[in-house]
C-alpha cells in the first residue's frame, strides 16, 4: 500500500451521524453501510438495471420528488415495513426484473440519512458485503486520502452487521493508519469473518426480520462479494452504477 493511503476512520452510530454535516469532508472518500438492508437492496436493485437510487430523508421529501421525476418508483420502510403508498419496500428480494431501467426513490429510517449526511464528502459509495470485493479493489487502486466508514445503525443505536462490514473493509485494505473506531469495526470482523451469515442472524435487525420470517433476505444480504459494482452517489444526490 503506498503511503499516499490514507487514514481510515468510521463512524459507528448515528448519533456520530448526526455531526457529519458539519464535518469538512471535502478530501474524504465515503462509504456508507446500511447492510440489513437499504444498502444491500440498493446494490440489488442497480445489478438488477436499476437507473438509480435517490436517496432522501423523509417521507415527505419523497413525495415531493416524486412530482419532479413522476415515472420514479417509491421504495423505502419505516419500522421495517413499506411505506403506505409506496411502490416497494425495504427488501433486496422485491427489487429485480421490476426495477429494470427505472428510477428510485427511497428513504428509510437510517440508510438513506446516512447516505445524506455524507452527501459532501469528495466521493461517495453505498456499500454491502455483496459488493464489497468490488469497492475494496476500487479503493485499492485509486489510493483515496482519508476514507470514511459510516455505519448507519438501528434507529438511534450501532448495529452489528454494519460494523462487522465496515471491519471486512478494512480488512481488505491492510497497510492504511486506522482510528481507534476503525481499529474496533476490525477487530469485530476478524472475530468473526468464517461466518458472516451467523453474524447477521444474531444482530438485532436480523433477529427482528427472522421474527418475521424474512430469513431470505437476511441471507441475501449476507453474501460476499457476488456482485461485481460500485454504487457511487452523484453531486445531484442519486446513487448510480458507476463501472468498475
Amino acid at each position: 500500500m503506498s503511503k499516499t493511503a490514507g487514514l481510515i476512520d468510521v463512524v459507528l452510530s448515528p448519533p456520530e451521524i448526526d455531526l457529519l454535516p458539519k464535518r469538512d469532508l471535502a478530501g474524504c472518500t465515503a462509504v456508507a453501510f446500511d447492510i440489513l438492508r437499504a444498502t444491500s437492496t440498493m446494490i440489488t436493485a442497480l445489478s438488477n438495471g436499476a437507473e438509480g437510487i435517490w436517496p432522501v430523508r423523509t417521507i415527505e421529501e419523497a413525495w415531493a420528488l416524486k412530482k419532479k421525476h413522476p415515472e420514479a418508483l417509491l421504495g423505502g420502510e419505516r419500522h421495517g415495513e413499506r411505506i403506505e403508498g409506496f411502490d416497494l419496500g425495504n427488501s433486496p428480494l422485491e427489487y429485480g426484473e421490476n426495477v429494470r431501467t427505472r428510477e428510485i426513490i427511497s428513504t428509510t429510517t437510517n440508510g438513506t440519512i446516512a447516505l445524506r449526511a455524507v452527501e459532501h464528502a469528495a466521493l461517495v459509495f453505498a456499500g454491502s458485503l455483496l459488493n464489497i470485493g468490488a469497492i475494496a479493489a476500487h479503493l485499492h487502486a485509486q489510493l483515496p486520502g482519508e476514507l470514511l466508514l459510516v455505519c448507519a445503525g438501528t434507529f438511534r443505536e450501532a448495529a452489528l452487521e454494519d460494523i462487522l462490514a465496515a471491519g471486512m473493509l478494512i480488512d481488505l485494505l491492510p497497510g492504511r493508519p486506522l482510528t481507534d473506531s476503525a481499529e474496533t469495526a476490525l477487530a469485530l470482523y476478524q472475530q468473526n469473518h468464517s461466518d458472516l451469515a451467523a453474524v447477521l442472524h444474531r444482530a438485532r435487525n436480523g433477529r427482528a426480520l427472522l421474527a418475521k420470517g424474512r430469513e431470505a433476505e437476511v441471507d441475501w444480504c449476507a453474501r460476499n462479494s457476488v456482485i461485481a459494482l460500485l454504487a457511487e452517489m452523484t453531486r445531484e444526490g442519486c446513487v448510480r452504477h458507476k463501472t468498475v
